[in-house]
């Protein structure tokens, strides 16, 4: 697929899963309970232990029936490290005008992370493909999405952190394009117990809340 293709079906799920685990091994058995759970893209972060294997294990395993990208990525090194190991987007918690180069070389989708108006204009005038708003929870919620969508409509934003089923709608509602969910979907304790089914459900929930509330808008 092309990059604008696989842009497209991303912003037309609206939903990437946030996979973080202690255990390499456990972020491909959640990355399969999400699949089951209907989820269409699957963010692997570098913080996971052997986080480069596991991302081109999960692009070999499920690249076909997913679209798989990387996560916290820091700088420009790891961003290409992660393209080559199979990423077809890059998501970082700050803008680094360097990853996003990297993603434009290699026509991959650029998540930059910002706070502010400043910051996240200047993301997009590097040529981010959509922008991150994080940590959403300490910034003011939907609230301050609408806040954001006011001057810059044409600015496509992905809240991230602190997102869940209660918010969602109201992050859509208020012209997020995409949520990010980490911990709210992720069960650390459904993990450490291998309880992998808690996160094919939950994954339905939230999969079903964000399609109902594009419908909506």
């Amino acid at each position: 697929m092309k990059k604008q293709d696989i842009l497209g079906f991303m912003l037309e799920s609206g939903l990437i899963p946030i996979i973080r685990t202690t255990l390499s091994e456990k972020a491909i058995q959640v990355s399969e309970a999400m699949i089951k759970g209907e989820v269409k893209i699957l963010e692997i972060t570098m913080s996971v232990p052997k986080a480069l294997q596991v991302l081109e294990k999960a692009a070999d395993k499920f690249g076909d029936e997913v679209v798989v990208g990387a996560g916290t990525v820091l700088d420009p090194e790891t961003a290409r490290a992660s393209i080559i190991a199979g990423a077809q987007f890059i998501v970082s918690p700050n803008v680094n005008f360097q990853v996003i180069e990297v993603c434009k070389r290699y026509t991959k989708i650029a998540i930059p992370g910002a706070m502010t108006p400043t910051e996240i204009l200047q993301a997009w005038e590097k040529g981010a493909d959509v922008v991150k708003v994080f940590p959403i929870n300490v910034l003011g919620g939907a609230k301050y999405i609408k806040a954001l969508k006011a001057p810059l409509p044409q600015i496509r934003l992905i809240p991230t952190g602190g997102v869940d089923l209660d918010n969602i709608t109201g992050m859509i509602k208020a012209g997020a394009d995409m949520v990010g969910v980490g911990g709210s979907l992720v069960d650390k304790k459904a993990i450490v117990e291998g309880r992998f089914e808690i996160i094919t459900q939950r994954a339905k929930q939230f999969v079903h809340k964000v399609r109902e509330a594009k419908q909506q808008e």
